[in-house]
C-alpha cells in the first residue's frame, strides 16, 4: 500500500475511534438503532425541555444564537447552532414523523420532523448526511438517529454544527409554513423533577 493509502487508513481509523468514543448505542427498537440520551419529551407546556439533538453535547454548553446577524446583517438567525465535531450523530430532540428531507441553499442537507400532535416542526440543518434508512413518513422516538453534524449549505466549510430550528404549526400547515420560535429555552432548560 502507498503512503497515501496508509495515511487515509489511519485517518479513517482515528475518526471511527473518536466517533465510537462519543456515542453510546442502546438497544434497537423495531430494527431502528437509537442513541441513549437523557430525554425531556415535550409536554403540553410550550417551555418543556427537548432532548439535546447532538449526541454527547451537554445542555449547559448550548449558547443562545437566536436573532444573531446572518447574511451580512441582512437577516436574523432563526434557530440555535450547536457546534460539534464533523460526523457527530444528530438525534431526534422529540418524537415525531419525518415530514420532509430536503436539500436547500441555506440549510444544506435538512430534515423536518413533525410532532405527533402536529403543533411543532423540529428542523435539523447543515447535516453531513442522513442516518441509514431515514425516510419521509418514518416515525421517530426521541433519541433516534437523524443524521450527522456537517457543514452543508451556508454553514461555511469547516464550520461544523447543527442548526436546530423550531416552528409552531397549525395542523393543516405544510412543513415550511410555520412560525419560527426560539428553540434555546427548550434546549437549555433543565427537565422538571430531575
Amino acid at each position: 500500500m502507498t503512503r497515501l493509502g496508509w495515511t487515509i487508513l489511519v485517518v479513517v481509523l482515528v475518526l471511527g475511534a473518536a466517533f465510537a468514543a462519543m456515542t453510546s448505542v442502546g438497544t434497537a427498537t423495531r430494527g431502528t438503532p437509537r442513541v441513549d440520551v437523557a430525554v425531556g419529551e415535550p409536554a403540553a407546556a410550550d417551555d418543556a425541555p427537548l432532548a439535546v439533538p447532538v449526541a454527547g453535547v451537554r445542555r449547559e454548553t448550548i449558547v443562545d444564537s437566536w436573532m444573531d446577524p446572518r447574511g451580512g446583517g441582512t437577516r436574523g438567525h432563526h434557530g440555535t447552532d450547536i457546534p460539534a465535531a464533523a460526523g457527530t450523530p444528530v438525534i431526534a430532540a422529540a418524537p415525531g414523523t419525518v415530514e420532509k428531507l430536503f436539500q436547500s441553499n441555506l440549510g444544506g442537507t435538512t430534515a423536518y420532523v413533525r410532532s405527533p400532535d402536529r403543533r411543532w416542526i423540529y428542523y435539523y440543518a447543515h447535516l453531513a448526511g442522513y442516518a441509514p434508512g431515514l425516510h419521509e413518513g418514518q416515525v421517530l422516538k426521541a433519541g433516534q438517529p437523524i443524521g450527522y453534524v456537517g457543514d452543508t449549505g451556508d454553514a461555511g466549510a469547516g464550520n461544523y454544527h447543527l442548526h436546530f430550528g423550531l416552528q409552531r404549526m397549525q395542523p393543516a400547515e405544510r412543513w415550511h409554513q410555520g412560525e419560527d420560535v426560539d428553540p434555546y429555552p427548550m434546549l437549555a432548560a433543565r427537565a422538571r423533577g430531575r
